[in-house]
């Protein structure tokens, strides 16, 4: 890996999508097609040098260094005049081919600068203006398979693309996280510099996804230290290292490697309830798990009365089994884990309640 590829990822560059190709292979491009223009046109002169005249030694037939030299000073300026077209058909390729590909030549020239030069202009504002509005975003770290179902999941719940940003070294990543349009800090996530270029003390949330678990918990270490109130949720590989990221200041931690252990267990032992749980875990069909508001008419029932299948209570952030004695009866304030189908809004009420208020409203 090249030396400055190294350092932008240690300090994080930020990426916005739907950006292309980068100017400098535009830049690249335009030089070979001025090149491949300048070579047609020595050729051309070359092969038509009897039509051609040394005004300095008319006794000289033009030669190769000759018709190099005419093409240079002819695409980039009027020319010089020591060097002319001499005949007639000369005359009309210099008319009808050669001016125009010195009108392209200099548009290309110019062109080019100012494309460049406007391209990192827009790049720059646009990265100021990026910052300046994110606030109160989603911060991701890392976009393998658990972060991309976890920015699946939120945008389909209502989360704007635009209030996601991705942190992740890899160009692989960077490149999926465009193609959704994503915003992408490419760097280490475990460098505070990178965090901050990713505005993790203005965060809302953040989902720490790393590869391994002892990123997982330097990562979670310097998001608490940089932002003390954002909800961080992380995924580790193994249990054991789950009341080690809790220390470092994650709020919810998932061991991916146990849960995907009991429920290999369960399809083994009921293939039927494998099903049901992989149903529930899967988004976008069958049955889903959702959290929602109490509504007002629901106040004083009990869970299992519900259109809802209630399966917990929050209350005053406790959550509660639908059977605990002390959610008997629902109250104001309280909110519902529910299953549901995927069809309804898992974060709306239930269709023909959306006219009544939630119990969070009326207070």
């Amino acid at each position: 890996m090249p030396e400055e590829t190294t350092a932008e990822t240690r300090l994080g560059r930020l990426r916005l999508p739907a950006i292309t190709r980068s100017p400098w292979w535009e830049l690249t491009r335009r030089l070979l097609l001025a090149i491949a223009i300048m070579s047609f046109t020595v050729a051309l002169v070359w092969f038509d040098r009897d039509g051609y005249v040394d005004n300095n030694d008319p006794d000289k037939q033009v030669d190769l260094i000759d018709a190099i030299y005419y093409t240079t000073v002819t695409l980039s300026t009027t020319g010089y005049g020591d060097i002319t077209p001499d005949d007639s058909g000369a005359r009309l390729v210099n008319a009808f081919i050669i001016t125009p590909l010195r009108i392209g030549f200099l548009v290309l020239l110019i062109g080019t600068t100012i494309e460049v030069l406007a391209t990192q202009g827009r790049e720059m504002f646009r990265a100021a203006r990026w910052r300046k509005n994110m606030n109160d975003h989603v911060v991701v770290i890392g976009y393998g398979t658990k972060g991309r179902s976890a920015v699946d999941t939120l945008v389909t719940n209502g989360q704007s693309k635009e209030s996601i940003i991705v942190v992740d070294p890899s160009n692989a990543a960077l490149g999926d996280a465009h193609a959704d349009g994503l915003a992408v800090i490419t760097g280490d996530a475990t460098r505070r510099e990178v965090l901050r270029r990713a505005g993790v003390a203005e965060a809302r949330q953040v989902i720490i996804t790393t590869d391994r678990d002892d990123s997982t918990v330097l990562a979670t270490l310097t998001v608490r230290q940089l932002n003390p109130d954002a909800y961080i949720v992380a995924a580790v590989r193994e249990q054991d290292n789950v009341p080690l990221v809790r220390q470092s200041g994650a709020d919810s931690v998932i061991t991916s490697s146990d849960a995907v252990g009991r429920l290999l267990g369960l399809s083994s032992l009921s293939p039927t309830l494998g099903s049901v749980m992989e149903d529930l875990l899967t988004y976008g069909h069958g049955l889903e798990v959702a959290e929602r508001d109490l509504l007002v008419p629901e106040v004083g029932k009990q869970p299992q009365s519900l259109p809802d299948q209630v399966i917990a209570v929050v209350r005053d952030g406790q959550v509660h089994r639908y059977f605990d004695p002390v959610v008997t009866q629902l109250a104001r304030g309280d909110r519902l884990i529910v299953v549901r189908p995927s069809e309804e809004l898992p974060w709306a009420p239930r269709p023909g309640t959306h006219g009544e208020d939630a119990t969070s409203d009326g207070e």
